[in-house]
Parts: structure tokens; sequence; C-alpha cells
């Protein structure tokens, strides 16, 4: 067999191999603040408007109560996700001027410190201090990697604060809008908003699957049950408190 006829014969494994060879996103990315800013926003509003239907209050009451504990709830969420990730990117900041300080200050040192680590991996000492010398020639590609390696951040991906507080303002909203909507479309009782926020609930869970081991039904149904016991939880005490207050 000659040498093209090996390549062709061994081209679809590696094109299989390229194409199956895939990785869960394990950081979550996007997908898995949004979606748990969208629970955080269900559960809560849901076991609030239970605890104020569990009293016996009015329809105009609960939906009320489900408004304000939407916005009150999405503007801590936007304001504690800003403060929260500006705090982080402040701190990154000041350990990135403090290394850039000590690569300017002491480049032999930072040099070494570099081709140690390489060593401490297994890579031989004279390529290793190779390698070191090569990084470190462009000062910002010098800070990048022992931004990396020291402090395990990327400079050049630090989260945004306004981006975050956006993204967990909109997401908060949207599930804490579940449980109310059935009211703004006419709804008298409260079965309707528990079951449609049940349902976003379990869908919730299912979406969250896809950055876990877990099954969708599993997740799903988790999340199904953990809402579903907030919600039971606070009608119980809505129950008792309009008891006792009444």
């Amino acid at each position: 067999m000659s040498v093209i006829e090996i390549m062709d014969a061994a081209a679809p494994t590696h094109v299989a191999h390229r194409d199956n060879h895939t990785h869960r996103d394990v950081n979550g990315g996007w997908l898995r603040p949004a979606v748990f800013g969208a629970m955080d926003g269900l559960v809560s509003n849901l076991a609030l408007m239970t605890g104020v239907a569990g009293g016996a209050l009015s329809q105009q009451t609960i939906i009320i109560t489900g408004l304000a504990g939407l916005a009150a709830g999405a503007f801590s969420m936007a304001a504690g996700e800003y403060t929260s990730v500006a705090s982080q990117r402040e701190l990154v900041q000041a350990e990135l001027d403090i290394e850039r300080s000590e690569l300017r200050k002491h480049p032999a040192d930072e040099l070494d410190e570099l081709a140690a680590l390489y060593v401490s991996r297994g890579v031989e000492p004279v390529l290793a201090r190779r390698v070191a010398e090569q990084l470190s020639r462009d000062p910002e590609q010098a800070l990048e990697i022992h931004a990396r390696e020291e402090l395990g951040i990327d400079p050049s991906d630090l989260p945004s604060p306004t981006v975050a507080a956006l993204s967990s303002f909109g997401s908060f909203a949207l599930g804490a809008l579940l449980p109310v909507l059935p009211y703004l479309l006419g709804a008298s009782a409260i079965w309707p908003a528990v079951l449609l926020a049940l349902v976003g609930l379990f869908a919730c869970g299912a979406v969250v699957a896809r950055v876990t081991a877990r099954s969708w039904w599993f997740s799903g149904l988790r999340q199904l049950a953990l809402g579903g016991a907030a919600a039971g939880v606070t009608y119980a005490l809505g129950a008792l408190f309009g008891t006792v207050v009444g």
C-alpha cells in the first residue's frame, strides 16, 4: 500500500476523531448564570406570591407583591452582580499592576521564575530556559503568561460588570415574571401561577443538564422538587401567619 493510500485510509478516522472529540462547556459560559438567574427569580417570586396567597389576601395584593418582588429582586441582583464583578476586576487589575512592576524592575528574576515553572512541569531545563526567554521578549505577552501561570487569570478576558449586571437583571426578571403572568392575563387563583412556575423550573433544570453530567429529566425533576418545596413551605407559613394576625 502506498503512502497516499495509507493517508486516505486513515483520513476518515482522523475526521471522526476531530468531529467527536468535543467536551462539555465546564465553565458554563453565559448559559449557567442566565439559567440560574432565571431559576432564582422563579423560586423567590413564586415563594413570595404563594406566601401572600396563603394568607388569603386579595388578588390585587398578590399581583402587586409579585411585581414588587420582580422589580426588587432584579435590581438587587443587578446591583450585587455589578459590585461583585467590579470588585473582582479591580482586584485582578491590582495584581496585574504588581506583576507588571515586577517584570519591569526584576526581569531576570521573573525569567528564572518562569523557566523554573516549566521545569517543574517536566520540561528540560535548557529548553525551559529558551522557551521562557522567547516568551519574555514581548512585555505584554510576558505579563499575560505570568498572570495565567501564577494567578490563573487571562488579562484579555476579564468579565464586564455592566454585562454581568444586565444579564442578571434580565434573567431574574424573566424568571420572576412567570408566576405573575397568569394573574396579569386574568387568573383569579394561585394554582395557574404555581403550575406555570413549576413548568418553568423543570425547563430550567433540564437546560442546566447541558453543563452537568446529569440527565435532563433528573435535573428538571430536582429543580421542580426544590421549587415546589419552597412554594409549599411559604404557602403554609403564609396561611399560619394569616391566621395568627387575623
